[in-house]
């Protein structure tokens, strides 16, 4: 049942003796009368206490989840503290409603209270990445003619907020507001500039750090590793004098994520050597490295260890595992870490439609597809793209048809150029070229090398024709150099004896190489 204290369902009274309880007794207290819902018990603690009764009665509806009966409490109250104001906003806080958290914000301009720093963090950290994030150098403002000392709570609030808009130099007026810089803030002015490109300014404020800790190599080492100047990662992890299980994992994480799986798992090695204890993430991206170069043996090896390390069970983790025996061909072990995965996740379908997809077993990649969409779980584009390949390996075309069509009109998924070019496979292989050229020529893409590369293996893998006008227009067209999508175009017309295609094309193929040739010289 909810209390609504505006409903008056007892009367407000004021203790004329003084309370002797404390605030942890009444939060105690409160919780009890809430979850038995003892209206009488509720009656008399707030009979007998004033402030400190009314917080500890706010805070308990918040902790339980009741935003709206809190907030009732808080509209009640005569005299509102510091620790009332604190309190409201550290709930709307957790229930994530900005336009309210603003509010609040304005009735206590209204009633004249000054905000204290941990209410300006959860302003700035609640209403970014919203439809109010324009209110965020307002605040900033306010912040200023308040005269409020920029701490490290709202300087590294106000930090965040400025890398995700893009501005530069708003996060570095920030930073030099701060009366008093600790190493969190050198870590989050470095992590600012790593995330817009700035890679330079963030070595020289690496370099002029004060004081230096893990986060901060690791947080350089990062922003590397985003940029793909993975070796620079790997050359400032060489440097750190001391390493944990998180700067370990995230360059380990890093050559995978740019595909240079060997160097991932070499790296786990020296891991395990230098006797750091790989935790979860460790073994998901070491399992993904696997996965990557698909080494069955190795990963098996990786799975056998995990237990040794005491890891429990995690979805991520699961997911990997799935993952790396799917690609590895070991599909029935996939199968069984998948079906014995308490909690399911999208990724872990994915990686489990995804292998029976390379494995040709179309049929049973699409029932597990339709098995997902029962239990609840959204598809999204990875997931077509692994049902198209199903199709596509094992020429169904009336169901690649009806799923590539699904993906907008029931899922409200836009198709992308690899979905379109699996879709010109599927027809290309089923010799249905007239369909194919239909619908390249009704995309809504600018046609890429992908999609095109897909027309023309059609054409000559599996129709044994003459590529089309069209076909050979639109890769003449392409002024980039693709080696792949050449070879197959001079494969086509190589025993023709006009070959003026390909001697249109050879020319354009070496003028780019040139072109690029000087870029790389002149930078």
């Amino acid at each position: 049942m909810r209390i609504s204290i505006r409903t008056r369902i007892f009367p407000l009274k004021i203790s004329r003796h003084l309370c002797s309880i404390s605030t942890t007794n009444l939060d105690d207290d409160f919780n009890y009368c809430l979850q038995n819902n003892c209206l009488n018990g509720t009656q008399k603690l707030l009979d007998g206490n004033q402030n400190a009764t009314w917080n500890a009665m706010i805070k308990s509806h918040l902790r339980n989840g009741q935003i709206e009966n809190g907030r009732d409490l808080f509209d009640e109250m005569t005299l509102k503290n510091p620790v009332s104001w604190n309190a409201i906003f550290s709930g709307l806080n957790k229930s994530q409603t900005p336009e309210e958290v603003y509010k609040c914000f304005l009735e206590m301009g209204r009633f004249g209270v000054k905000p204290n720093e941990y209410i300006i963090s959860i302003l700035v950290s609640v209403v970014s990445g919203t439809e109010f994030k324009l209110l965020v150098p307002q605040i900033h403002a306010d912040v200023v003619c308040l005269g409020l000392n920029m701490s490290v709570l709202v300087g590294s609030a106000l930090m965040k907020w400025y890398t995700q808009a893009g501005d530069v130099e708003g996060l570095g007026r920030v930073f030099d507001e701060i009366w008093i810089k600790n190493v969190a803030c050198w870590n989050a002015l470095i992590s600012g500039y790593m995330e817009l490109g700035y890679f330079k300014q963030a070595r020289r404020v690496f370099d002029k750090m004060p004081k230096r800790d893990i986060v901060s190599w690791t947080s350089l080492i990062n922003g590397y590793i985003r940029n793909k100047w993975v070796n620079k990662a790997r050359s400032m992890f060489n440097k750190m004098s001391e390493k944990n299980v998180v700067s370990w994992t995230v360059m380990i994480n890093g050559y995978v994520q740019n595909e240079r799986f060997r160097e991932a798992l070499k790296l786990f090695v020296l891991m395990l050597r230098s006797e750091t204890r790989p935790n979860q993430f460790t073994f998901s991206s070491v399992l993904d490295a696997c996965a990557g170069c698909s080494y069955l043996v190795t990963g098996q090896q990786v799975h056998s260890i995990i237990p040794k390390f005491g890891i429990p069970d995690d979805l991520i983790l699961s997911s990997s595992l799935v993952d790396m025996y799917a690609k590895c061909g070991n599909i029935s072990a996939a199968f069984c870490i998948f079906e014995s995965m308490q909690n399911k996740n999208l990724v872990s379908w994915n990686s489990l439609i995804g292998g029976y997809a390379r494995q040709g077993l179309g049929r049973r990649a699409l029932e597990e597809f339709d098995r997902m969409v029962k239990v609840g779980i959204r598809p999204n584009q990875v997931t077509f793209f692994n049902v198209l390949l199903a199709c596509r390996d094992s020429g169904l075309v009336e169901e690649g048809e009806r799923y590539f069509n699904s993906m907008d009109q029931k899922y409200g998924i836009q198709g992308g150029l690899e979905h379109y070019a699996c879709m010109v496979e599927i027809y290309g292989k089923a010799g249905q070229l007239d369909k194919a050229e239909k619908l390249i020529k009704g995309m809504l893409y600018e046609i890429d090398v992908v999609v095109w590369g897909a027309f023309v293996r059609a054409i000559y893998l599996y129709s044994g024709m003459e590529p089309h006008e069209y076909a050979r227009e639109g890769i003449l067209k392409l002024k980039m150099d693709y080696p792949a999508v050449y070879s197959a175009f001079r494969k086509i017309h190589g025993e023709t004896a006009t070959g003026s295609s390909v001697t249109e094309f050879r020319p354009m193929k070496k003028k780019e190489k040139r072109r690029n040739i000087a870029k790389k010289e002149g930078s």
